[in-house]
């Protein structure tokens, strides 16, 4: 899991240099891309990849519970654009923790689409964890060292947004755990996601040139090791024991954020930060532990 995070913070880096061209300082010459085309070129990566896997291994290539599957595939593309958005417009220490709300919106989704039971603890660590919003979202506004990076209530909107699609997405995946392989589920995000970010991108289509490629290639190289990682990890550990870890993303990206970008926040923003982590962990550890109790892993 920490190697996953590790993945995913290189990614979030990369996208967010090239979402700002120009106006960057770290890697000189580049141009300024718009997001739907960095996502599209990620998820032709991840749909080369897949495909290999999913030919070599002789799986059904649309899979079988295709109406979980395409919603799965749209709900993940509206997650993942929103957040590119966030980490353009926010520091990306924010624009990480907020993204780490989506587990809550999985419970919260999941006593519909799956009839799953919310206790009564699981509310206040929602509680703590929204909390933690309200903290970001004013943090500027509350401290008066003109230092401190801006953040933008409405793109905290916009994360918060991610996050409940990513939410869904995750019901998804979980309709479609005994119907598919977790590498068709994978599939259908590129599936998607490519025609959508193709029409996007025909309107401000930038032509990669010289190292950017590279650049591009990492970006979608990396998103599939995180991916491979972190389902390795879950799948040969306790979930309350090996996520916390996943959250050390946002240590890695409050210092990168600080020392690449010039992003300083302010300790009511670190303090939201720190609610999030906690009340996203405590319903995390307490669900585990209820389904575990229940006999359902």
């Amino acid at each position: 899991m920490i190697l996953s995070g590790l993945c995913y913070i290189v990614v979030n880096v990369l996208v967010k240099i090239l979402g700002q061209g120009p106006d960057q300082t770290i890697i000189s010459g580049l141009q300024k891309y718009p997001i739907p085309e960095i996502i599209l070129f990620r998820s032709i990566i991840t749909f080369v990849i897949c495909y290999a896997v999913i030919k070599s291994k002789g799986i059904p290539l649309f899979g079988n519970n295709k109406k979980w599957l395409v919603i799965r595939g749209v709900t993940g593309t509206i997650a993942l654009t929103l957040y590119f958005y966030t980490l353009n417009h926010l520091p990306i220490a924010i624009a990480a923790t907020i993204q780490y709300l989506s587990p809550i919106f999985t419970v919260l989704l999941a006593i519909f689409i799956l009839k799953e039971r919310v206790k009564l603890i699981q509310g206040l660590f929602f509680l703590i964890a929204f909390l933690g919003i309200v903290f970001i979202s004013f943090s500027k506004y509350l401290s008066e060292d003109e230092s401190i990076s801006m953040i933008n209530p409405w793109w905290i909107v916009v994360g918060i947004c991610s996050a409940a699609f990513a939410g869904m997405a995750y019901n998804a995946i979980a309709k479609c755990r005994y119907t598919d392989a977790p590498i068709t589920v994978v599939f259908y995000f590129p599936l998607i996601a490519i025609p959508i970010m193709a029409i996007l991108t025909a309107f401000e289509y930038v032509v990669p040139q010289g190292k950017e490629w590279g650049i591009v290639l990492v970006i979608g190289v990396f998103t599939h090791i995180a991916q491979i990682f972190a389902t390795r990890s879950l799948h040969s550990a306790n979930t309350a024991t090996v996520t916390p870890f996943k959250y050390l993303g946002s240590i890695y990206a409050f210092v990168l954020g600080l020392f690449l970008f010039d992003e300083v926040l302010s300790l009511y923003a670190i303090a939201g930060m720190f609610l999030i982590i906690v009340g996203v962990l405590g319903n995390t550890y307490y669900r585990a532990r209820t389904i575990k109790k229940s006999g359902q892993v």
